[in-house]
């Protein structure tokens, strides 16, 4: 990205799962790639995050292609990595992916520190050698992102091994790798979006924007509900319809500096093709828009 000061409108991106495209096996129907990307562009976003392997190209150059003849920047892509095992080594992966994003000019690599379990639903407990394991992991792979010009931030992550407030904490204190800021996830696992906002805005180098439903998320972190079953029944918000304090946030990153990403990402799960101009359009039109307000309100 440029070095000169952008506003925030300059830098929203959009992410495949906000149409339910997901890489947990059995999520939900999977929209094609040509109605996700269409309906990206007709709403005026300037990039996206690759979404799951599967869903574009898997060979770097047609990936880079499918985004270029629709005008649409890479921002780059998440990629759930096991990170805690001492017998499981994720750097030669992590280097096959990096060539997507090299060659599509793709600048941010969203690691989540995944269970090795299919889905979000559980996740086992961590030892003190999973830990170093873990944190010893982050290091290699944002220097060999480093390396090649890429930022590799860590998304703290509902049924991952980062999921918490200590968790989230352990990784600030214990490596220097950047956090990716996912509003909706850090709330649902019962952190403060907007307290990390302000606390650490130098290690925030992506964002993804989400809105929750306060009473849903409880539902998750109390272990009544499942989160494949609450994202199902509708926890995730548009921006500005739900409990997440999203102005706050935006606020608080720009005042600091911030000059990353804002990721419109409102996880769903479909059960089928939405009406032509309806569906998830709908509600990522809808956070577009608060956003702008924001955006708005900071120009003034």
């Amino acid at each position: 990205m440029s070095t000169r000061t952008t506003t925030v409108s300059e830098r929203v991106a959009a992410a495949p799962i906000s149409w339910g495209v997901c890489e947990v096996p059995g999520w939900g129907h999977q929209l094609t790639p040509e109605r996700v990307l269409g309906e990206m562009v007709e709403l005026g976003v300037a990039a996206t995050e690759f979404g799951p392997d599967g869903f574009l190209p898997a060979d770097p150059g047609e990936k880079a292609a499918a985004l270029a003849e629709r005008g649409l920047a890479a921002v780059g892509g998440f990629v759930p990595t096991v990170l805690h095992d001492p017998g499981h080594d994720p750097l030669p992966a992590i280097r096959t992916e990096l060539a997507s994003f090299t060659e599509a000019g793709a600048g941010t690599l969203v690691l989540a520190a995944a269970t090795g379990l299919d889905g979000y639903d559980e996740r086992p407990a961590l030892d003190a050698s999973g830990w170093r394991c873990l944190l010893d992991n982050l290091g290699r792979i944002a220097e060999a992102a480093s390396d090649i010009g890429v930022t590799a931030v860590l998304h703290p992550h509902v049924g991952t091994m980062v999921e918490n407030a200590a968790e989230v904490d352990r990784v600030l204190d214990g490596s220097s790798v950047a956090l990716c800021l996912d509003t909706g996830h850090l709330m649902v696992g019962g952190a403060d979006p907007v307290a990390i906002a302000r606390t650490a805005p130098s290690r925030i180098a992506h964002v993804h924007l989400k809105d929750v439903d306060a009473a849903a998320a409880r539902e998750v972190l109390e272990g009544r509900t499942g989160y494949t079953a609450a994202v199902a029944a509708g926890m995730y918000r548009p921006l500005g319809e739900g409990d997440v304090d999203v102005r706050a946030i935006v606020n608080a990153l720009e005042g600091s500096g911030y000059q990353g990403w804002y990721v419109m990402e409102q996880d769903t799960v479909l059960t089928e093709d939405p009406a032509p101009g309806s569906g998830p359009i709908e509600d990522v039109r809808a956070s577009m828009a608060h956003l702008a307000r924001i955006s708005g309100e900071l120009a003034r």
